[in-house]
């Protein structure tokens, strides 16, 4: 369906080496698109770009630190002198656990640089030549702690609260220049974020009696999503938070 067609369109990933980020380009690629990753790692990129290649996509990769604003706006402007980004997903993202009352400050600090600044500084750089473009689509990633609180994440639930907001601003801000910036803010998924709740029985058996669905979500769950803001089905859509989670924000 041309709704959901995305040939001929560019979408730059960040953090997607592996987990949601992996899927969403997988994801992205199988609607038509030519897909972009990103991370620091080098290494592990490559390997990412190489097992999606053999799918048939069309891949390239984009090594940058998304804390650092001169290296993101530099690996931006360089790409954007040969192609085109239409579509940006803002998910590279962390994690970081600890009482509230002990959380170190340079762990906030870091937190909010990988989870906030980053979404600003890769948001801004690609924004402005979507902006000459009068088109693009931008995609933050935010999280059922966007809405929701538990023990021991409380700079998590800041900066994943901050996403939403900073979503809305982009939408209140670049709506008139033709862009679309929405978020996704995944329930609990199976990804090697959340590999340590994974392997906990006691807070797996919580969360399936949490969740109405009854069970952790799965990466390929988060796709339709990315699709559908990625695409023209959602060209009237600005500024909204889809959670995709199982039910988990609908139910007491």
């Amino acid at each position: 369906m041309k709704l959901f067609d995305l040939t001929g369109k560019t979408a730059l990933i960040t953090g997607s080496s592996m987990g949601i980020g992996s899927a969403l380009a997988r994801g992205l690629a199988d609607a038509g698109a030519r897909v972009v990753l990103n991370a620091r790692d080098a290494a592990r990129l490559n390997k990412a770009a190489d097992t999606l290649r053999q799918t048939g996509a069309q891949v390239d990769t984009l090594p940058f630190d998304v804390t650092d604003a001169k290296a993101v706006r530099t690996a931006v402007d360089d790409y954007e002198a040969t192609r085109p980004i239409d579509i940006l997903i803002n998910n590279a993202g962390m994690q970081h656990r600890g009482p509230l009352e002990e959380f170190e400050v340079e762990a906030f600090d870091r937190l909010m640089r990988t989870n906030v600044n980053s979404a600003f500084y890769v948001g801004q750089a690609v924004g402005r030549h979507m902006i000459g473009r009068g088109a693009g689509r931008i995609i933050n990633i935010a999280s059922v702690q966007t809405a929701l609180a538990r023990p021991g994440i409380a700079p998590y639930t800041a900066s994943k609260g901050a996403i939403a907001n900073l979503t809305k601003g982009m939408a209140t801000d670049w709506a008139k220049h033709g862009l679309n910036c929405n978020a996704i803010a995944p329930g609990y998924f199976d990804t090697p974020l959340n590999a340590a709740l994974v392997a906990d029985d006691t807070f797996s058996t919580w969360l399936e009696k949490r969740t109405p669905a009854g069970r952790w979500g799965k990466v390929e769950e988060l796709v339709g999503a990315a699709i559908f803001l990625s695409a023209p089905a959602s060209s009237f859509v600005n500024g909204q938070t889809i959670f995709v989670d199982g039910g988990i924000t609908a139910s007491l």
